[in-house]
Protein backbone atom coordinates (compact mmCIF):
# COMPACT_ATOMS: atom_id res chain seq x y z
CA UNK A 1 0.00 0.00 0.00
CA UNK A 2 1.46 3.36 -1.00
CA UNK A 3 0.88 6.35 1.25
CA UNK A 4 -0.45 9.46 -0.54
CA UNK A 5 1.91 12.41 -0.18
CA UNK A 6 0.23 15.26 1.67
CA UNK A 7 2.77 17.93 2.55
CA UNK A 8 2.07 20.27 5.40
CA UNK A 9 3.97 22.30 7.93
CA UNK A 10 3.59 20.75 11.36
CA UNK A 11 3.44 23.41 14.02
CA UNK A 12 6.14 23.02 16.67
CA UNK A 13 5.77 24.97 19.87
CA UNK A 14 9.37 25.26 21.03
CA UNK A 15 8.42 27.36 24.01
CA UNK A 16 6.99 24.14 25.41
CA UNK A 17 9.94 22.28 23.87
CA UNK A 18 7.53 19.79 22.29
CA UNK A 19 6.90 18.24 25.66
CA UNK A 20 3.15 18.08 25.36
CA UNK A 21 1.13 16.54 22.53
CA UNK A 22 -0.71 18.92 20.26
CA UNK A 23 -4.43 19.03 21.11
CA UNK A 24 -6.42 16.69 18.96
CA UNK A 25 -3.32 15.00 17.56
CA UNK A 26 -4.25 11.59 18.92
CA UNK A 27 -8.03 11.92 18.76
CA UNK A 28 -8.21 8.97 16.35
CA UNK A 29 -5.72 6.86 18.25
CA UNK A 30 -7.12 3.77 19.97
CA UNK A 31 -7.08 3.94 23.77
CA UNK A 32 -4.14 1.55 24.01
CA UNK A 33 -1.94 3.70 21.73
CA UNK A 34 -3.00 6.92 23.49
CA UNK A 35 -2.17 5.28 26.82
CA UNK A 36 1.27 4.19 25.60
CA UNK A 37 1.99 7.75 24.43
CA UNK A 38 0.92 9.12 27.79
CA UNK A 39 3.18 6.68 29.65
CA UNK A 40 6.14 7.52 27.42
CA UNK A 41 5.54 11.22 28.04
CA UNK A 42 5.63 10.63 31.80
CA UNK A 43 8.87 8.64 31.47
CA UNK A 44 10.75 11.04 29.18
CA UNK A 45 9.55 14.52 30.18
CA UNK A 46 12.06 16.52 32.22
CA UNK A 47 10.38 19.55 33.82
CA UNK A 48 12.05 22.80 34.92
CA UNK A 49 12.39 21.79 38.58
CA UNK A 50 14.17 18.57 37.59
CA UNK A 51 16.47 20.45 35.18
CA UNK A 52 17.52 22.76 38.05
CA UNK A 53 18.10 19.82 40.40
CA UNK A 54 20.27 18.09 37.77
CA UNK A 55 22.23 21.31 37.12
CA UNK A 56 22.99 21.81 40.82
CA UNK A 57 24.26 18.24 41.15
CA UNK A 58 26.24 18.68 37.90
CA UNK A 59 27.98 21.76 39.30
CA UNK A 60 28.88 19.88 42.50
CA UNK A 61 30.33 17.00 40.48
CA UNK A 62 32.39 19.36 38.27
CA UNK A 63 33.95 20.89 41.40
CA UNK A 64 34.56 17.47 42.96
CA UNK A 65 36.35 16.31 39.80
CA UNK A 66 38.98 19.05 40.28
CA UNK A 67 39.88 17.90 43.81
CA UNK A 68 42.74 15.52 44.66
CA UNK A 69 40.18 12.84 45.57
CA UNK A 70 38.33 13.30 42.28
CA UNK A 71 34.84 12.13 41.40
CA UNK A 72 32.82 10.55 38.58
CA UNK A 73 33.58 13.39 36.15
CA UNK A 74 37.35 13.18 35.49
CA UNK A 75 37.92 16.96 34.86
CA UNK A 76 41.22 16.35 33.08
CA UNK A 77 43.75 19.22 32.88
CA UNK A 78 44.88 19.45 29.23
CA UNK A 79 48.03 21.64 29.51
CA UNK A 80 46.50 24.02 27.02
CA UNK A 81 47.37 27.16 28.95
CA UNK A 82 46.02 30.06 26.91
CA UNK A 83 43.38 31.10 24.43
CA UNK A 84 44.69 31.92 20.93
CA UNK A 85 45.22 35.56 19.99
CA UNK A 86 44.24 35.14 16.33
CA UNK A 87 47.79 36.03 15.23
CA UNK A 88 49.25 32.50 15.31
CA UNK A 89 50.99 31.46 12.05
CA UNK A 90 52.55 28.35 10.49
CA UNK A 91 51.60 25.00 8.92
CA UNK A 92 50.43 22.12 11.10
CA UNK A 93 48.88 18.70 10.66
CA UNK A 94 45.83 17.65 12.61
CA UNK A 95 44.69 14.07 13.09
CA UNK A 96 41.14 13.57 14.34
CA UNK A 97 40.30 10.09 15.63
CA UNK A 98 36.58 10.20 16.28
CA UNK A 99 34.06 7.41 16.74
CA UNK A 100 33.18 7.05 13.05
CA UNK A 101 35.88 8.61 10.89
CA UNK A 102 39.58 9.30 10.88
CA UNK A 103 40.31 12.75 9.49
CA UNK A 104 43.69 14.16 8.48
CA UNK A 105 44.06 17.91 7.90
CA UNK A 106 46.85 20.25 6.93
CA UNK A 107 46.14 23.69 8.33
CA UNK A 108 48.02 26.86 7.46
CA UNK A 109 47.44 29.68 9.92
CA UNK A 110 47.85 32.76 7.74
CA UNK A 111 49.20 36.26 8.44
CA UNK A 112 45.63 37.63 8.45
CA UNK A 113 44.04 37.66 11.93
CA UNK A 114 41.94 34.57 12.74
CA UNK A 115 42.20 33.16 9.21
CA UNK A 116 43.43 29.79 8.01
CA UNK A 117 43.63 27.55 4.93
CA UNK A 118 42.82 23.85 5.22
CA UNK A 119 43.15 20.72 3.11
CA UNK A 120 41.76 17.48 4.50
CA UNK A 121 40.95 13.85 3.81
CA UNK A 122 38.56 11.49 5.62
CA UNK A 123 39.06 7.78 6.15
CA UNK A 124 36.37 5.43 7.44
CA UNK A 125 37.20 3.81 10.79
CA UNK A 126 36.63 0.09 10.06
CA UNK A 127 34.25 -1.44 12.61
CA UNK A 128 36.50 -4.46 13.20
CA UNK A 129 39.31 -2.17 14.38
CA UNK A 130 37.15 -0.95 17.27
CA UNK A 131 37.34 -4.29 19.06
CA UNK A 132 40.49 -5.66 17.44
CA UNK A 133 44.20 -5.52 18.16
CA UNK A 134 45.93 -2.31 19.35
CA UNK A 135 48.81 -2.61 16.84
CA UNK A 136 46.33 -2.92 13.97
CA UNK A 137 44.66 0.33 15.05
CA UNK A 138 47.92 2.33 15.17
CA UNK A 139 49.17 0.78 11.90
CA UNK A 140 45.94 1.80 10.16
CA UNK A 141 46.26 5.37 11.46
CA UNK A 142 49.93 5.57 10.38
CA UNK A 143 48.93 4.28 6.90
CA UNK A 144 46.31 7.02 6.57
CA UNK A 145 48.82 9.72 7.56
CA UNK A 146 51.40 8.35 5.13
CA UNK A 147 48.83 8.32 2.34
CA UNK A 148 47.86 11.92 3.12
CA UNK A 149 51.46 13.21 3.10
CA UNK A 150 52.29 11.36 -0.15
CA UNK A 151 49.15 12.79 -1.78
CA UNK A 152 49.83 16.38 -0.78
CA UNK A 153 53.63 16.53 -0.53
CA UNK A 154 54.76 13.71 -2.81
CA UNK A 155 57.57 11.40 -1.78
CA UNK A 156 59.79 14.13 -0.35
CA UNK A 157 62.71 12.59 1.53
CA UNK A 158 64.15 16.01 2.37
CA UNK A 159 60.96 17.24 4.05
CA UNK A 160 61.33 18.13 7.73
CA UNK A 161 59.02 16.61 10.30
CA UNK A 162 55.62 18.30 10.36
CA UNK A 163 54.20 19.22 13.80
CA UNK A 164 50.94 17.36 14.52
CA UNK A 165 48.04 18.00 16.86
CA UNK A 166 46.40 14.61 17.55
CA UNK A 167 42.74 14.83 18.50
CA UNK A 168 42.20 11.71 20.62
CA UNK A 169 38.57 11.98 21.69
CA UNK A 170 38.51 9.48 24.55
CA UNK A 171 38.92 10.02 28.30
CA UNK A 172 42.67 10.28 28.91
CA UNK A 173 44.75 11.48 31.85
CA UNK A 174 47.24 14.07 30.70
CA UNK A 175 50.07 14.93 33.05
CA UNK A 176 51.69 16.40 29.94
CA UNK A 177 50.38 17.85 26.69
CA UNK A 178 52.45 15.29 24.73
CA UNK A 179 51.10 12.22 26.52
CA UNK A 180 47.70 10.71 27.20
CA UNK A 181 46.94 7.71 29.40
CA UNK A 182 43.66 6.23 28.20
CA UNK A 183 41.24 5.95 31.13
CA UNK A 184 38.59 3.96 29.28
CA UNK A 185 37.35 3.41 25.77
CA UNK A 186 34.04 5.02 24.76
CA UNK A 187 32.02 5.34 21.51
CA UNK A 188 31.92 1.58 20.93
CA UNK A 189 35.70 1.00 21.12
CA UNK A 190 36.92 -1.83 23.31
CA UNK A 191 40.52 -2.67 22.33
CA UNK A 192 42.47 -4.63 24.97
CA UNK A 193 45.89 -3.53 26.19
CA UNK A 194 45.39 0.23 25.77
CA UNK A 195 43.44 1.36 28.84
CA UNK A 196 45.81 2.51 31.57
CA UNK A 197 48.61 3.11 29.05
CA UNK A 198 50.08 6.18 27.37
CA UNK A 199 48.87 6.08 23.75
CA UNK A 200 51.59 8.42 22.40
CA UNK A 201 54.49 5.88 22.31
CA UNK A 202 52.16 3.36 20.56
CA UNK A 203 51.24 5.97 17.97
CA UNK A 204 54.83 7.19 17.51
CA UNK A 205 56.15 3.62 17.15
CA UNK A 206 53.72 3.02 14.25
CA UNK A 207 54.87 6.29 12.59
CA UNK A 208 58.50 5.26 13.09
CA UNK A 209 57.95 1.84 11.49
CA UNK A 210 56.41 3.54 8.47
CA UNK A 211 58.94 6.38 8.33
CA UNK A 212 56.15 8.98 8.40
CA UNK A 213 57.73 12.50 8.74
CA UNK A 214 55.62 13.73 11.66
CA UNK A 215 56.39 14.90 15.21
CA UNK A 216 53.60 15.00 17.78
CA UNK A 217 53.27 18.47 19.33
CA UNK A 218 50.09 17.95 21.35
CA UNK A 219 47.55 15.26 22.16
CA UNK A 220 44.18 16.91 22.57
CA UNK A 221 40.53 16.08 23.04
CA UNK A 222 38.05 17.17 20.35
CA UNK A 223 36.18 19.23 22.91
CA UNK A 224 39.28 21.20 23.92
CA UNK A 225 39.91 21.71 20.20
CA UNK A 226 36.37 23.02 19.78
CA UNK A 227 36.91 25.50 22.63
CA UNK A 228 40.19 26.80 21.18
CA UNK A 229 39.05 26.88 17.53
CA UNK A 230 35.91 28.78 18.53
CA UNK A 231 37.86 31.28 20.63
CA UNK A 232 40.22 31.85 17.65
CA UNK A 233 37.44 33.62 15.77
CA UNK A 234 35.18 34.76 18.65
CA UNK A 235 36.57 36.29 21.86
CA UNK A 236 33.23 35.74 23.68
CA UNK A 237 33.70 31.95 23.52
CA UNK A 238 34.16 30.47 26.99
CA UNK A 239 32.93 26.85 26.66
CA UNK A 240 33.39 24.20 23.98
CA UNK A 241 30.90 21.32 23.67
CA UNK A 242 30.49 18.19 21.59
CA UNK A 243 27.03 16.75 21.01
CA UNK A 244 27.70 13.91 18.57
CA UNK A 245 28.43 10.17 18.82
CA UNK A 246 29.52 11.02 22.37
CA UNK A 247 29.11 14.17 24.49
CA UNK A 248 31.57 16.35 26.36
CA UNK A 249 32.60 19.89 27.30
CA UNK A 250 35.77 21.90 27.90
CA UNK A 251 36.33 25.30 29.50
CA UNK A 252 39.19 27.41 30.87
CA UNK A 253 39.73 27.12 34.65
CA UNK A 254 42.15 29.04 36.91
CA UNK A 255 44.89 26.82 38.35
CA UNK A 256 44.05 28.19 41.82
CA UNK A 257 40.68 26.38 41.53
CA UNK A 258 42.28 23.02 40.66
CA UNK A 259 43.40 21.42 43.97
CA UNK A 260 44.77 18.35 42.15
CA UNK A 261 47.41 20.59 40.51
CA UNK A 262 48.54 22.24 43.77
CA UNK A 263 51.84 20.30 43.72
CA UNK A 264 52.80 22.10 40.48
CA UNK A 265 52.95 25.47 42.31
CA UNK A 266 51.50 27.29 39.31
CA UNK A 267 50.37 30.92 39.79
CA UNK A 268 46.67 30.77 40.88
CA UNK A 269 45.49 32.92 37.95
CA UNK A 270 47.23 30.73 35.33
CA UNK A 271 44.60 29.49 32.87
CA UNK A 272 44.24 25.77 32.20
CA UNK A 273 41.79 24.23 29.76
CA UNK A 274 39.83 21.45 31.46
CA UNK A 275 38.47 18.53 29.45
CA UNK A 276 35.47 17.62 31.61
CA UNK A 277 34.58 14.20 30.16
CA UNK A 278 31.08 14.89 31.44
CA UNK A 279 29.60 11.77 29.84
CA UNK A 280 30.39 10.20 33.23
CA UNK A 281 28.13 12.61 35.11
CA UNK A 282 25.87 10.86 37.65
CA UNK A 283 27.43 7.41 37.31
CA UNK A 284 26.08 6.90 40.86
CA UNK A 285 22.52 7.41 39.51
CA UNK A 286 21.59 10.05 42.08
CA UNK A 287 19.66 12.50 39.93
CA UNK A 288 19.23 11.62 36.24
CA UNK A 289 15.67 10.44 35.45
CA UNK A 290 16.55 7.03 34.00
CA UNK A 291 13.84 4.95 32.36
CA UNK A 292 13.81 1.12 32.14
CA UNK A 293 15.15 1.58 28.59
CA UNK A 294 18.17 3.56 29.87
CA UNK A 295 18.80 0.82 32.44
CA UNK A 296 18.81 -1.81 29.67
CA UNK A 297 21.20 0.24 27.50
CA UNK A 298 23.63 0.50 30.42
CA UNK A 299 23.33 -3.17 31.39
CA UNK A 300 24.01 -4.38 27.83
CA UNK A 301 26.83 -1.90 27.10
CA UNK A 302 30.55 -2.83 27.07
CA UNK A 303 30.98 -0.71 30.24
CA UNK A 304 27.97 -1.03 32.56
CA UNK A 305 27.87 1.64 35.28
CA UNK A 306 29.95 4.12 33.25
CA UNK A 307 29.04 7.12 31.06
CA UNK A 308 25.55 7.44 32.61
CA UNK A 309 24.90 10.92 31.17
CA UNK A 310 26.30 10.08 27.74
CA UNK A 311 23.98 7.07 27.45
CA UNK A 312 20.97 9.40 27.74
CA UNK A 313 22.05 12.23 25.42
CA UNK A 314 24.64 11.05 22.88
CA UNK A 315 23.97 10.13 19.26
CA UNK A 316 25.32 6.61 19.68
CA UNK A 317 22.44 5.75 22.04
CA UNK A 318 19.40 7.78 20.86
CA UNK A 319 18.45 5.33 18.11
CA UNK A 320 18.95 2.38 20.44
CA UNK A 321 16.63 3.90 23.09
CA UNK A 322 14.02 4.28 20.34
CA UNK A 323 14.55 0.70 19.11
CA UNK A 324 14.17 -0.73 22.64
CA UNK A 325 10.86 1.13 23.06
CA UNK A 326 9.52 -0.18 19.75
CA UNK A 327 10.52 -3.78 20.59
CA UNK A 328 8.99 -3.45 24.07
CA UNK A 329 5.70 -2.11 22.67
CA UNK A 330 5.59 -4.97 20.18
CA UNK A 331 6.32 -7.72 22.68
CA UNK A 332 4.85 -6.80 26.02
CA UNK A 333 2.15 -4.20 25.71
CA UNK A 334 -1.55 -4.41 24.98
CA UNK A 335 -1.14 -1.97 22.06
CA UNK A 336 0.65 -4.83 20.23
CA UNK A 337 2.66 -2.60 17.90
CA UNK A 338 3.31 -4.02 14.43
CA UNK A 339 1.01 -7.00 15.18
CA UNK A 340 1.61 -10.05 13.00
CA UNK A 341 4.67 -8.52 11.31
CA UNK A 342 8.23 -9.82 11.11
CA UNK A 343 10.30 -7.45 13.29
CA UNK A 344 13.58 -9.39 12.96
CA UNK A 345 15.40 -6.35 11.55
CA UNK A 346 14.21 -4.24 14.49
CA UNK A 347 15.60 -6.87 16.88
CA UNK A 348 19.23 -6.10 15.92
CA UNK A 349 20.90 -3.98 18.67
CA UNK A 350 22.25 -0.61 17.51
CA UNK A 351 20.77 -1.06 14.03
CA UNK A 352 19.18 2.41 14.26
CA UNK A 353 21.29 5.52 14.79
CA UNK A 354 20.33 9.10 15.62
CA UNK A 355 19.93 9.94 11.91
CA UNK A 356 16.94 7.55 11.89
CA UNK A 357 15.28 9.66 14.60
CA UNK A 358 16.28 12.86 12.78
CA UNK A 359 14.49 11.63 9.67
CA UNK A 360 11.33 10.88 11.67
CA UNK A 361 11.34 14.34 13.28
CA UNK A 362 12.07 15.95 9.91
CA UNK A 363 9.02 14.35 8.26
CA UNK A 364 6.80 17.29 7.29
CA UNK A 365 3.96 15.23 5.79
CA UNK A 366 0.71 15.33 7.77
CA UNK A 367 0.28 11.57 7.31
CA UNK A 368 3.98 10.91 8.11
CA UNK A 369 4.55 9.39 4.68
CA UNK A 370 8.33 9.67 4.94
CA UNK A 371 8.34 7.86 8.29
CA UNK A 372 6.13 5.15 6.78
CA UNK A 373 8.59 4.74 3.90
CA UNK A 374 11.57 4.74 6.29
CA UNK A 375 10.08 1.85 8.30
CA UNK A 376 9.29 -0.08 5.14
CA UNK A 377 12.71 0.30 3.52
CA UNK A 378 14.93 0.05 6.61
CA UNK A 379 12.96 -2.42 8.75
CA UNK A 380 10.45 -4.05 6.38
CA UNK A 381 7.72 -3.00 8.81
CA UNK A 382 4.42 -1.43 7.71
CA UNK A 383 3.14 0.85 10.48
CA UNK A 384 -0.53 1.88 10.58
CA UNK A 385 -1.45 5.60 10.99
CA UNK A 386 -1.83 5.36 14.79
CA UNK A 387 1.51 3.59 15.11
CA UNK A 388 3.09 6.31 12.98
CA UNK A 389 1.89 8.96 15.44
CA UNK A 390 3.33 6.97 18.34
CA UNK A 391 6.62 6.59 16.42
CA UNK A 392 6.75 10.34 15.83
CA UNK A 393 5.96 11.19 19.43
CA UNK A 394 8.58 8.73 20.71
CA UNK A 395 11.28 10.31 18.54
CA UNK A 396 10.26 13.79 19.76
CA UNK A 397 10.42 12.72 23.40
CA UNK A 398 13.87 11.11 23.08
CA UNK A 399 15.29 14.04 21.09
CA UNK A 400 13.79 16.64 23.43
CA UNK A 401 15.04 14.90 26.56
CA UNK A 402 18.58 14.71 25.10
CA UNK A 403 18.61 18.44 24.29
CA UNK A 404 17.22 19.46 27.68
CA UNK A 405 19.63 17.27 29.67
CA UNK A 406 22.54 18.56 27.55
CA UNK A 407 21.65 22.12 28.59
CA UNK A 408 22.15 21.16 32.26
CA UNK A 409 25.88 20.69 31.65
CA UNK A 410 26.25 24.08 29.93
CA UNK A 411 24.29 25.74 32.75
CA UNK A 412 26.45 24.00 35.40
CA UNK A 413 29.75 25.28 33.93
CA UNK A 414 28.25 28.75 33.47
CA UNK A 415 27.12 28.83 37.11
CA UNK A 416 30.44 27.44 38.38
CA UNK A 417 32.42 30.12 36.51
CA UNK A 418 29.92 32.91 37.17
CA UNK A 419 29.29 33.50 33.44
CA UNK A 420 26.15 35.58 33.12
CA UNK A 421 26.87 36.15 29.43
CA UNK A 422 29.09 34.21 27.00
CA UNK A 423 29.19 32.17 23.82
CA UNK A 424 29.40 28.37 23.79
CA UNK A 425 30.93 26.71 20.73
CA UNK A 426 29.22 23.41 19.92
CA UNK A 427 30.09 20.75 17.37
CA UNK A 428 28.95 17.22 16.60
CA UNK A 429 26.35 15.55 14.42
CA UNK A 430 23.50 15.76 16.96
CA UNK A 431 23.99 19.50 17.51
CA UNK A 432 24.43 20.26 13.81
CA UNK A 433 21.86 17.92 12.27
CA UNK A 434 19.23 16.82 14.77
CA UNK A 435 15.98 18.80 14.23
CA UNK A 436 15.16 21.34 16.98
CA UNK A 437 18.13 20.29 19.16
CA UNK A 438 19.48 23.85 19.38
CA UNK A 439 16.09 25.46 20.09
CA UNK A 440 15.14 22.85 22.70
CA UNK A 441 18.52 23.28 24.43
CA UNK A 442 18.18 27.07 24.40
CA UNK A 443 14.70 26.81 25.91
CA UNK A 444 16.01 24.55 28.69
CA UNK A 445 18.84 27.01 29.47
CA UNK A 446 16.25 29.79 29.74
CA UNK A 447 14.27 27.70 32.26
CA UNK A 448 17.32 26.66 34.33
CA UNK A 449 18.86 30.13 34.53
CA UNK A 450 15.54 32.00 34.93
CA UNK A 451 16.02 34.37 32.00
CA UNK A 452 13.07 36.64 31.23
CA UNK A 453 11.21 35.98 27.99
CA UNK A 454 12.71 37.77 24.98
CA UNK A 455 11.06 40.99 23.87
CA UNK A 456 12.57 40.57 20.40
CA UNK A 457 12.80 37.03 18.96
CA UNK A 458 16.06 38.00 17.17
CA UNK A 459 17.69 39.09 20.41
CA UNK A 460 20.65 36.94 21.51
CA UNK A 461 20.31 34.84 24.67
CA UNK A 462 22.68 35.79 27.53
CA UNK A 463 24.42 32.45 27.00
CA UNK A 464 24.22 31.52 23.34
CA UNK A 465 25.18 28.09 21.99
CA UNK A 466 26.64 28.57 18.50
CA UNK A 467 27.95 26.19 15.85
CA UNK A 468 31.72 25.66 16.00
CA UNK A 469 32.52 24.31 12.59
CA UNK A 470 35.93 22.66 12.99
CA UNK A 471 37.10 22.08 16.53
CA UNK A 472 39.08 18.89 16.08
CA UNK A 473 40.99 19.97 12.96
CA UNK A 474 41.73 23.67 13.32
CA UNK A 475 41.62 23.40 17.13
CA UNK A 476 44.29 20.67 17.12
CA UNK A 477 46.51 22.75 14.82
CA UNK A 478 46.08 25.83 17.02
CA UNK A 479 46.96 23.87 20.17
CA UNK A 480 50.08 22.53 18.42
CA UNK A 481 50.97 26.17 17.55
CA UNK A 482 50.25 27.43 21.10
CA UNK A 483 52.34 24.60 22.59
CA UNK A 484 55.34 25.25 20.30
CA UNK A 485 55.06 28.96 21.09
CA UNK A 486 55.07 28.53 24.89
CA UNK A 487 58.00 26.08 24.74
CA UNK A 488 59.89 28.71 22.72
CA UNK A 489 59.09 31.22 25.47
CA UNK A 490 60.47 28.86 28.13
CA UNK A 491 57.15 27.64 29.60
CA UNK A 492 57.78 23.90 29.88
CA UNK A 493 54.95 23.11 32.32
CA UNK A 494 53.24 19.93 31.24
CA UNK A 495 55.81 19.05 28.55
CA UNK A 496 57.13 15.48 28.81
CA UNK A 497 59.70 15.64 25.97
CA UNK A 498 60.94 19.23 25.46
CA UNK A 499 63.64 17.90 23.11
CA UNK A 500 60.93 17.01 20.54
CA UNK A 501 59.99 20.68 20.23
CA UNK A 502 63.43 22.01 19.29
Amino acid sequence: MDMPLVRMTRSRSLSAANLRPRIGLFHDAPNDIAKEIEQLEQLFTVDTAKLKEITDQFERELTKGLTKEGGSIPMNPTWVMSFPTGYETGTYLALDMGGTNLRVCEITLTEAKSEFDIIQSKYRMPEELKTGDADELWEYIADCLQQFIETHHGNNDKMGKLPLGFTFSYPATQNYVDEGVLQRWTKGFDIPGVEGHNVVPMFEAALERRGVPIKLAALINDTTGTLIASAYTDTKMKIGCIFGTGCNAAYMEDCGSIPKLEHMNLPPDTPMAINCEWGAFDNEHKVLPRTPYDVTIDKDSPRPGQQAFEKMVAGLYLGEIFRLIMVDLHEKHSSNMFAGQDISKLMRPYSLDSSFLSAIEDDSFENLAETYELFQTKLQITPNPQELELIRRTAELIGTRAARLSACGVAAISKKKGYSSCHVGADGSVFNKYPHFKARGAQALREILDWPEKKDPNEEDPIEILAAEDGSGVGAALIAALTLQRVKEGNLHGILHPENYL
